[in-house]
Formats: structure tokens, sequence, C-alpha cells
């Protein structure tokens, strides 16, 4: 095959190998609806007897032991698991914005969802999630536990109107509205040089608190613009959104000029050191407190994507998240948008 053949020949491999991967897609779908329609109708079959008969708790061992008999092999059928498929029918069985949704992601997903999170708006969040990001039942387990909901509802970002549409969400899920740095094992007094050269000794734990896909590029990283040199307290590399992502530390309490700096960080950062393979770089801005109204106006007039979070040193959060979340009514609106997109 000569050059000319080639070149016409590589376009077609790659679409037809578009297609196999989206029709494997499409079969895996189909397998895993199909799965846990068939759940679906065990637990409800279950809760009817159950009903109908007066049947107890036993029920569920005898038949657990009778279905193994007969499905040598086959994974599923566990007391544990029957009980499962009863709890999912019994918890979904009214509510008609859900139920669809269970279908569309893995049995495990369902059970991390249906045992983990406490009301339906939570678990709407992570169903949606898991199938917008197609997420595995370890990283949707990570993101439950790291408190993911509360940080796509609370953290303060301008990422709406700044990031594009296919990042903004994962883009406001890395960032947090609060940090803790317990690890560093500090106390007053101390400078944002020493905040910043403790974060960097403790550079695992620094990344694991950030979410887990940063990489460590540098700190005090070199800025030149002009004739002058500027420096980043931190640039971390953000590998889902495959973005740079600036760090500004501060010992004190946020100020609309915080921003504006970020704002020249993230300018220079996107001229001289991005990539064309990469996204626009981010901020976050991490301060001792914030007051979230000052940090709502300053971010409206920011057009470049920035996030702003306080931290403390101990592992007491110094606000109680589920004291500011916002009413339902809003949550639902906010939910909403992730379907729409």
């Amino acid at each position: 095959m000569n050059e000319v053949e080639q070149s016409l020949y590589q376009p077609f491999l790659e679409e037809i190998k578009e297609q196999v991967y989206q029709s494997q897609h499409r079969a895996l779908k189909a397998v895993n609806k199909e799965l846990i329609t068939l759940y679906w109708q065990i637990g409800k079959m279950i809760i009817e007897k159950q009903d109908q008969h007066g049947w107890g708790k036993s029920i569920v061992e005898t038949l657990a032991n009778d279905l193994q008999k007969e499905f040598p092999g086959v994974k599923g059928y566990s007391s544990s698991n029957l009980w499962r498929m009863r709890n999912l029918f019994s918890e979904y069985e009214l509510n008609t914005k859900l139920a669809p949704i269970v279908r569309e992601i893995g049995w495990s997903h369902n059970i991390a969802i249906l045992e983990k999170c406490k009301n339906d708006l939570e678990r709407e969040f992570y169903m949606k999630m898991t199938k917008k990001y197609g997420w595995t039942k370890e990283v949707l387990i990570h993101q439950i536990e790291s408190g993911a909901y509360e940080r796509f509802l609370l953290n303060q970002t301008n990422f709406d109107k700044s990031l594009e549409e296919k990042h903004k969400y994962q883009g406001k899920l890395a960032v947090k509205d609060s940090y803790s740095f317990d690890f560093l094992g500090m106390s007053e007094p101390y400078d944002e040089r020493e905040l910043e050269l403790g974060l960097v000794k403790n550079i695992r734990s620094f990344l694991l608190e950030m979410g887990g896909d940063y990489a460590f590029l540098g700190n005090q990283y070199k800025l030149k613009v002009g004739e002058k040199e500027f420096f980043i307290d931190l640039l971390l590399y953000h590998r889902k959104l495959q973005a740079l992502v600036a760090i500004e530390l501060k010992t004190t309490e946020f100020k609309p000029e915080h921003t504006g700096q970020m704002q020249f960080y993230l300018t220079a950062l996107d001229e001289t050191v991005k990539t064309k393979s990469e996204n626009p770089s981010i901020g976050i801005i991490i301060c001792k407190t914030k007051d979230r109204i000052v940090v709502e106006y300053a971010l409206k007039s920011a057009d470049t994507p920035i996030g702003v979070a306080d931290y403390s040193l101990s592992k007491s959060v110094p606000t109680e998240l589920k004291g500011l979340l916002p009413n339902p009514e809003d949550i639902v609106k906010r939910l909403e948008s992730l379907s729409e997109e």
C-alpha cells in the first residue's frame, strides 16, 4: 500500500473502529438494562409475595438457596443481593424521576448510591453524574465519600460562564468549597511561604486532599511577562480536565483583588505555558477565610475560570456544610441542568 492509499485507508479504519466501539457500548448498555430490569422485577415479586402470604425474612434465604442450585456458577442470587433487589424496588417504586435512571447505570453503582446516600436529591446527583461521566464503582464511592454532591452545590466558581459545556461539571467537581490541611500539624503564627512549603513537603497528602486527579508541577512556578518575572505559589495539572491549575495561597481573608491577580496568571499560563492540546488553565484561590457574598461579587466580573475556597488546619470544618446547602427547589433546578446538557 503506497502513501496515498495509506492516507485514504487510515481514516477509513478509524471510522470502522469507532463503529465497532459504539456497537459494543450499545450492547453493554442493553445487557445492563436487562439485568437491572430482572433484578427490579425480582424485588417487586418478593415484596408482593411477602405481603400476600405474610412471609417473613426466611423466604429470602430459601429463595437464594434454590436459585443458586438452579443456576450454579451464576453470580447475583445470594440472599444479601436478593435483599438489595427488594430494597431497590421498595425505595424507587413510586419515584417517577429516579426509577428510569436506575436502569441507565450498573447494579453495583445503584447499590452504592442506595446504601450511601441519604436523600433522593443526593441520589439523583450521583446517578446522573455516573451516567454522564461513566464513573466506575470505585470512582463513584470515592466521589460520595469526598462529598462531591456538596462540592457541586456549594463550591464558588465562575465555571458556568468561563468553561466549555463539556468541562463545566467536571470542573466544579475538581474544586472543593473548603480544604483541610490538618496533615501539616501547623499552628499560629505562620506566613504564606511557610504554608506553601508545608504543602510541598506533604505533597502526597495535599494532592489527595485536592481530589486525587491532580499532578504536581512545581511551586513558585516562574512566569516571565515582558521584562518582569512572576511566581505562582503552586502549579498542578488536572488529568481529567487536561488543564493547568494555578493555586494561590492566602493566609488572610479573601479580597476581591485576588481575582485580578489570578486572572493575570491564567492569561500568562495560557499564552506561554499551555500546549495546543490542553484546555484553558484554571485558577483556585485558597484563603484562610472568605465572605461568600464578596466572593460571589468578585467572580461575576472575572472571565477566566476561577474558584475560591477556604482552608482549615484541623479536621473540623469551620462551617456546617449541610446548613449552607441551597433550598430543595434550587437544588432541583441545578440537578435538572445535568440532564439538559
